[in-house]
């Protein structure tokens, strides 16, 4: 089963308000592939934004717990919610992507709790849930095999880390989780990095459909690099890359067929 033209457009919409970056990114990818990635990611804009439009914990459980319901309703072969994204998610990703999908809703949880500085213990599981998994469950959704889900996950927390860096400033200001007090920046980038590094060859073995979802760290690797060298950067909001880098560096890595390890880290 397919999603209907206008329901991938909705979700293209809301990917393209939400996270201009990612919109870019599936843009950049195979035609063949956006079906899968716009569902995907105004799903994970949609849980993520869950929380914080309530000041109200228990309205914000509820919310979450909406979703999770959602996905669970699609888990189990049931029609799915009559929503804007719902349905075409249930379209993109079938039951054992639903399933998967839940630790996106359950990672969430935490955020519910205002000025609460995440653990660096928890940190890890937060990206996994929130970059990771969804990464792993739109390549394959495409076909990606079962022995390359770990490394993808890997691949797509080190994209979420970046992320995570270049929005501590905004959630800071926000009174929302930021980084705890003497978080070693460097250390988590180079893991990171690493990570980039061990996911490239992917690339290739899955061909550019199927690794379409590896496009979403385009701009992980520069980050990752100046998070490292200067951790300031990280409070003070300098990880950016200028327009220009950010459109050769997408149309780089989009008309590659492999990516070499320097190439993403």
């Amino acid at each position: 089963m397919s999603a209907a033209p206008d329901a991938i457009a909705a979700c293209a919409g809301i990917v393209e308000r939400g996270d201009p970056a990612r919109f870019r990114a599936v843009m950049a990818a195979p035609v063949a592939a956006r079906a899968v990635l716009f569902p995907i990611h105004a799903f994970t804009l949609e849980v993520a934004r869950a929380p914080h439009v309530t000041k109200e914990p228990m309205i914000a459980e509820m919310r979450l717990q909406w979703w999770r319901d959602a996905l669970e309703e699609i888990a189990e072969g049931q029609g799915p919610r009559r929503h804007e994204v719902v349905e075409p998610l249930a379209a993109a990703v079938g039951a054992e992507g639903a399933k998967a999908l839940d630790a996106a809703v359950v990672a969430r949880r935490g955020d519910i709790v205002g000025g609460e500085v995440v653990a660096a213990d928890d940190l890890e599981e937060f990206l996994r849930g929130t970059a990771g998994v969804p990464l792993w469950v739109a390549a394959r959704a495409l076909g990606a095999p079962a022995e390359a889900e770990e490394a993808l996950i890997a691949f797509g927390m080190a994209g979420g880390l970046a992320r995570y860096f270049a929005a501590v400033p905004e959630l800071a200001s926000s009174g929302r989780a930021a980084l705890p007090a003497g978080v070693d920046i460097p250390a988590l980038a180079r893991q990171a990095r690493g990570r980039l590094a061990a996911g490239a060859p992917w690339r290739a073995r899955l061909g550019r459909t199927t690794s379409a979802p590896m496009l979403e760290a385009w701009t992980a690797g520069p980050i990752l690099r100046m998070a490292e060298r200067d951790p300031d950067l990280v409070d003070r909001g300098g990880l950016a890359l200028s327009p220009h880098r950010e459109s050769w560096r997408l149309l780089r890595l989009a008309a590659s067929s492999r990516w070499s390890a320097r190439a993403v880290s």
